[in-house]
């Protein structure tokens, strides 16, 4: 069993991207998170915003003891009009989306882990988030129960327009942590 207190998180740097761009053309992050091939230029092109404050996304690296295993990043859902007007949840919902990138660190049991530690030491830290919403496939059993575990709960099931699949959300509040 890994240890929880080894997990932290690092800010998303420029020279972080290569890495970014190794695990999302693995078939493991890509059967649930990009679906496509991606190139590096692409890569670049939507991360570098948030990482330059461009956007309103907060974006990490998971890093279990030192080596950098997965993303996730954070974001208040109203910052997104165009996504927001489909989920209709309150001004006070977060977002958030996570993924592993590093094969040996799969199914350890880290999802839930790195979910509660986030959730406290970074979404809930600022005082204007009240909520957390994911937004899984319905059919990523492996996340669903480890968001679960976590905490969160389901809430409703809605279909963005130009994703293929819906999104399976749910939900946990600031006081449920």
């Amino acid at each position: 069993m890994l240890d929880a207190t080894k997990i932290r998180f690092q800010k998303l740097r420029m020279a972080d991207l290569p890495l970014m761009h190794k695990w999302l053309a693995t078939d493991e992050v890509r059967q649930w998170y990009g679906k496509q091939d991606t190139s590096y230029q692409q890569v670049v092109e939507q991360y570098s915003p948030a990482i330059n404050g461009q956007e309103p996304t907060d974006c990490f690296l998971i890093v279990y003891t030192d080596t950098p295993i997965g993303y996730i990043q954070t974001y208040k859902i109203s910052d997104y009009p165009d996504y927001s007007q489909y989920l209709q949840v309150s001004d006070d919902a977060a977002g958030v989306d996570l993924f592993i990138g590093e094969v040996a660190y799969l199914h350890q049991g880290l999802g839930c882990l790195i979910l509660k530690r986030f959730l406290r030491e970074i979404v809930f830290v600022n005082p204007a988030m009240g909520s957390c919403i994911l937004g899984p496939e319905p059919q990523n059993k492996v996340a669903i129960r480890a968001y679960e575990k976590a905490g969160f709960r389901y809430l409703k099931t809605v279909q963005i327009p130009d994703e293929e699949e819906p999104e399976y959300l749910m939900s946990i509040s600031k006081d449920e942590v």
